[in-house]
Formats: C-alpha cells, sequence, structure tokens
C-alpha cells in the first residue's frame, strides 16, 4: 500500500488514476508521496518514508528541492498541463493592458442613480478610456517554453508582429512556432523592438529583477509590460517608476503585492493563471500519473532535482539508485545478475535504473560511495 498525501485540493480526476493500492488524504501519515499545489513545503519536516512529491503545476518554488534530493526524494512537475489556461489570461492582460476596460469598468459604477442620463453621461466620459488597438504591433515574449509558444502563436493569430528570445530553446519547441516569428539571440533584442513585453520564464537567481530599472530604460517609450510567470521577475520600484515618467504605459501582473497594488497604470491580478477547473484536472492527472509511474516501475518523467530516465523491463527485481557524484560504475559493479541498466546525471545528482535476476546486492549498492538511496521493485 502507498500512502498519497495532499497538501492542497486535488483534483478528483488525478487521485482516482491512482488505484486501491493507495491511500490518498490529506491527514496520512507516513506519505509515500505528496500532491501538492501551492502550499509551501519549506518548513515541513520529510519523513524518511518519502519518495516523491509532484507538484501540480509548473512552478515548484514553494519545495526545497536541494533538501530533497539530499534525502533521496525526486520532486515532479507537471509543465504544459495548465499552459493554455494561462495563456488565455495572457491574452486578457494582453487587451486590458491596451484598452482601458478595467477604468472604464469602474467609471460607469459611479453613474449608478442618474436615471435615464447615463446613457448620456457615459458617451460624454468615455473618450477617458481611449486605448489603442493590438493589431500590426509587435510583441516580444521572453520565454518560449510550453506557455510562451502557446502566447506568441495566439498573438500571431491575432494580427501581431511577433518576437521571441529564449536562450534553452529546443528544436521540439522551435519547431511548435508560427513560422513569421523570429527568435533573438539576447532579451535587449526583443525588448527593444516591442510596444507590448510578456515574460514567461522561471524565478531564478539569473531572472530575478530581470525587469529592471536599466532593461525598462531600453524599451520603447509607452511599452506594456505583463508578468504571468512569477512575482520577482518584474522589480516593482522600477516598473511604478517608469509609469510615472510615462516610459511604462502600463504594468498588468498575475501577483498580487503591497507595493504595485492599486498604483495608476497597474492592473493585479490575484494568481488566476492556472485557476481553470481544466488546468486543476490536467495537472493533478499529470502528477498523479508520474508519481504512479515512479513508484511502481521506478521510471522518472518531468523531475526537476534529478534526471529524466526510463526503462523498459527485462529483470526479476528493478535496482532504483539515486546518487550523488560519478558512482555509476561502482553502482553497476555491485550488481549481481545484472540484465540492464540506464543511468543518467544532473549537475551533481544522478539517477540509475537496474534491472537484475535477484536483489541480493542491495547492501553491496547502498554501500557505495556516494549513494543516497536504494529501492527494489519485484
Amino acid at each position: 500500500m502507498y500512502n498519497v498525501l495532499t497538501l492542497n485540493k486535488i483534483s478528483p480526476n488525478g487521485t482516482s488514476r491512482l488505484g486501491a493500492d493507495y491511500n490518498v488524504g490529506d491527514a496520512v501519515e507516513n506519505p509515500t508521496a505528496v500532491l501538492v499545489r501551492s502550499a509551501s513545503m519549506h518548513d515541513m519536516e520529510m519523513p524518511e518514508s518519502l519518495l516523491a512529491i509532484a507538484r501540480c503545476g509548473a512552478g515548484t518554488n514553494n519545495i526545497p528541492k536541494d533538501v530533497c534530493a539530499d534525502k533521496g526524494i525526486v520532486v515532479f512537475n507537471t509543465p504544459g498541463a495548465n499552459a493554455n489556461a494561462v495563456k488565455e489570461l495572457v491574452l486578457a492582460g494582453l487587451f486590458l493592458s491596451s484598452r482601458k476596460v478595467v477604468e472604464g469598468i469602474e467609471w460607469a459604477k459611479t453613474l449608478k442613480g442618474n436615471g435615464d442620463a447615463v446613457g448620456k453621461m457615459a458617451e460624454k466620459g468615455k473618450g477617458q478610456f481611449v486605448g489603442p488597438e493590438i493589431l500590426g504591433k509587435t510583441l516580444g515574449v521572453v520565454g518560449l517554453g510550453a506557455i510562451g509558444i502557446l502566447v506568441a502563436n495566439a498573438a500571431v493569430a491575432l494580427g501581431m508582429k511577433v518576437i521571441g528570445y529564449d536562450p534553452f530553446l529546443s528544436v521540439n519547441n522551435a519547431l511548435k512556432l508560427d513560422p513569421s516569428i523570429k527568435v533573438y539571440p539576447t532579451v535587449d533584442d526583443v525588448i527593444t523592438q516591442s510596444d507590448y513585453v510578456t515574460i514567461h520564464v522561471p524565478l531564478l537567481p539569473d531572472t530575478k529583477d530581470m525587469i529592471d530599472a536599466e532593461a525598462i530604460a531600453k524599451m520603447k517609450d509607452g511599452v506594456r509590460i505583463l508578468n504571468y510567470s512569477r512575482d520577482g521577475l518584474v522589480n516593482a520600484k522600477a516598473v511604478l517608476d517608469g509609469i510615472k515618467s510615462g516610459k511604462v504605459a502600463k504594468y498588468v501582473t498575475d501577483f498580487s503585492t503591497d507595493e504595485v497594488l492599486a498604483e495608476d497604470g497597474v492592473i493585479c491580478m490575484p494568481h488566476l493563471g492556472a485557476s481553470t477547473p481544466e488546468s486543476e484536472d490536467n495537472c493533478a492527472v499529470m502528477g498523479a500519473d508520474q508519481i504512479k509511474e515512479y513508484l511502481e516501475n521506478g521510471n522518472i518523467v518531468n523531475s526537476v532535482n534529478y534526471p529524466n530516465v526510463t526503462m523498459g523491463r527485462s529483470g526479476a527485481v528493478r535496482y532504483c539508485v539515486l546518487f550523488k557524484g560519478d558512482a555509476v560504475k561502482d553502482i553497476t559493479a555491485a550488481v549481481s545478475g545484472l540484465k540492464a541498466v540506464e543511468a543518467k546525471t544532473r549537475g551533481d545528482y544522478g539517477y540509475a535504473i537496474i534491472d537484475a535476476d535477484d536483489d541480493a546486492s542491495v547492501s553491496a549498492v547502498e554501500a557505495v560511495e556516494g549513494v543516497i538511496r536504494v529501492r527494489v521493485i519485484k
């Protein structure tokens, strides 16, 4: 029996895929795995029983990935599962950044109580909410992953000129882009040419405050900036200063903070990007499937702290070995009756799947220097 702890409300469309061998709930003790959405795990004591954590979403800032790696806990995410939901909200933000829809709606409410005069008052006052169309304008997409690609292609369909930047753009992702989209080698190439800039990168030490005063100074006058990726990518003071000076026409973000809330020129949303029933279902299904595959077969897909390794079964038992450093040769040498092996490293950490005739070599494998955890599946 596998115990799966849920730290948030997880769609039953996902948990139901785990089957009768899984005890799932929000009060499960000695969990084998955890399914989590936004709950922070940084202060959580990781029990010895814990083998895997699946973040039902893309970002994993709420999980101590390095701590988990050192304990032999594989952390998964679900890239692309909520991409369409975020794309749709980015498109909404694109329109809201141009046309003063939010401001107009709020102003229209103040006309309540004027009876038959409301229509004329609305016509007289609407001029203060004029904004440009997006047709023919240039959209710069910084980050061409699952979400960035969908946003870029949708913007092309809406008649925009789209340019992009992504230093880690894969061949598969490049092939998904509309052929009219030009990908540039630097961020500056994109932000200096764009009427609108939308950011779709993870929050890392290298990307924190990537949109700062220096970056904004390089942008077009009247630029509109959208951040539906992570708080911390855009420096709040810099963007507010840009709005006050007229350099930035609008800042739209899905991350409400005290610094930017209720400020002129800013539209804040309460992190609605993936808040759709379809997205929650997709993320839960992918997260549950990944945990199930790892627990039952040892295959790792979409891990963020260990390499992705999969292999078909060919022996009576399967060794699942999580290690640190260059230990693959010593690990395989310690296994008797070896049938097949697949191993990869990712940074300091590695993972090996070894199929063998029996599990007689567990102690020998555990004794290899650098081995963090050994699990045998029969």
